[in-house]
């Protein structure tokens, strides 16, 4: 009983310490939004009453994957009833999934059935494992990657030719009108005509719209549950993406979001987002020629995707 009393407090007093200067990539800095550093702890405190927790990341940066799992066992330890959600799972998947945290598949039958991202040991292990060890639902809420890489090259139309079994894996309303997130995402787009982009807004809303729809449908049925969720961050920040698609379908729902910046960087005004400040990813290309290839071959793999005629 002591040794286990005494782990406990460690980890707790663990939750109100962060680094003093961010100097790898394991470490981070929690800023609220009226630019205060604070805790772990003291985030834990001032999202308790969240209905929805939305993090966004940067794929593969180790200090944000840490901080999601600091962040989780935290909020566990403030109240259990809390429940993992995640873009790198999908619906199709969600079986599997509770197979696994039921202890009734191993890992490697996790990874190949559920079709667990690339990183997934490396990065989304340590979730997923708390979840599994403390029993914690865990909400498989994305569409599948192949529809929607289907609807990017043929648009929402796509989805009428889903059979009924498939069509239950996307959301039933998808949001494409103008928006502030539309805008936003267009401006991001560097290649590609009209038609492909909206094409590809439409398949970004695909993701945003089923995982929106996912913890929504969650809630319902566990309204005393607090979900935290993780996903890229452009899916997250601002208040745009995911987090207006929770509102549109339940408005009285209490979401806060937490979006990764860098440690250099100003912290923007007017913005209610809780930052995670950490080293910036390493830049991905310096020659324009490594660029190019990239992303032909990216249009290869997509020429490639066999999509229901």
């Amino acid at each position: 009983m002591l040794s286990g009393c005494a782990s406990f407090m460690a980890q707790k007093s663990s939750l109100s310490t962060q680094p003093t200067a961010i100097t790898t990539y394991f470490d981070y800095r929690i800023v609220s939004p009226d630019k205060k550093t604070i805790t772990l702890q003291d985030l834990s405190h001032q999202v308790k009453n969240a209905d929805v927790v939305l993090i966004g990341e940067w794929h593969t940066h180790s200090a944000i994957h840490r901080f999601e799992t600091d962040l989780l066992k935290a909020l566990f330890f403030q109240n259990p009833n809390v429940t993992l959600s995640m873009e790198q799972f999908s619906r199709d998947s969600q079986e599997v999934v509770n197979q696994y945290l039921a202890g009734e598949i191993g890992e490697t039958t996790l990874i190949m059935q559920a079709n667990a991202w690339p990183n997934y040991e490396s990065d989304y292990r340590p979730l997923v494992e708390f979840a599994k060890l403390n029993k914690l639902d865990l909400i498989a809420s994305n569409a599948p990657n192949n529809i929607v890489s289907c609807i990017g090259r043929e648009g929402l139309d796509y989805i009428n030719r889903l059979p009924a079994k498939q069509r239950i894996w996307l959301a039933e309303r998808i949001f494409t009108k103008p928006s502030a997130y539309k805008n936003l995402f267009l401006a991001s787009m560097h290649h590609g005509n009209e038609i492909q982009n909206n094409q590809q807004f439409a398949a970004q809303m695909a993701w945003d719209e089923t995982m929106a729809e996912s913890i929504v449908r969650y809630l319902g049925v566990h309204p005393d549950k607090q979900v935290m969720h993780i996903a890229g961050n452009f899916h997250v920040e601002n208040g745009l993406g995911i987090a207006a698609g929770i509102l549109r379908r339940e408005a009285d729902l209490k979401v806060v979001i937490v979006t990764p910046v860098s440690a250099e960087r100003a912290l923007d005004k007017g913005i209610g987002d809780y930052r995670l400040q950490v080293i910036p990813p390493p830049q991905k290309f310096v020659k324009s020629d490594n660029r190019i290839t990239y992303f032909k071959s990216l249009a290869v793999r997509n020429n490639n995707l066999q999509c229901l005629q």
